[in-house]
């Protein structure tokens, strides 16, 4: 699959199980931008649609400390004539371990994800940051989705 991504988002270094890490500006009052980390692990790997968005969803928990599962919007739709599942949460972002997120909790945080399933295996784009920088950013997120095509 290819994709057209956002000029304004920059190319980060190279890490670990990615394809591709694109720093998103922060918004106005944010003390740090975003990151929109792209995962490709091969036909039939990486595990499924619904156990990624649980993994991702479990990333998160609401200020109270309980789960933000229930708060978490989830939607199939198409792009590209391709299946798309896309995932909102918001909370406290705990990430997934030392490769997958942040060394400390980060309250104020949101998550929008997209997986494609794509002929070849899916590719999974995971976007967070404080919220107000991925509100800003929501838009263009989209449209770098809606460039996604079979190559």
């Amino acid at each position: 699959m290819s994709w057209t991504a956002p000029k304004e988002w920059t190319v980060q270094g190279e890490r670990p199980m990615r394809v591709v890490t694109y720093g998103v500006p922060a918004a106005k009052g944010d003390a740090e931008g975003g990151e929109v980390a792209v995962f490709y692990f091969g036909a039939g790997q990486g595990g499924g649609v619904e156990a990624n968005v649980q993994r991702w969803v479990k990333q998160f928990q609401k200020a109270d400390g309980s789960s933000a599962e229930k708060d978490a919007k989830t939607k199939q739709e198409k792009v590209g004539g391709l299946p798309l599942t896309l995932v909102d949460v918001k909370g406290t972002y705990h990430g997934g371990g030392p490769m997958m997120g942040p060394a400390a909790p980060k309250p104020g945080f949101r998550l929008l994800g997209a997986i494609v399933e794509g002929p070849e295996g899916a590719v999974f784009f995971k976007f967070t940051g404080p919220e107000k920088t991925v509100a800003g950013a929501e838009k263009t997120f989209r449209k770098m989705l809606e460039s996604t095509k079979k190559k």
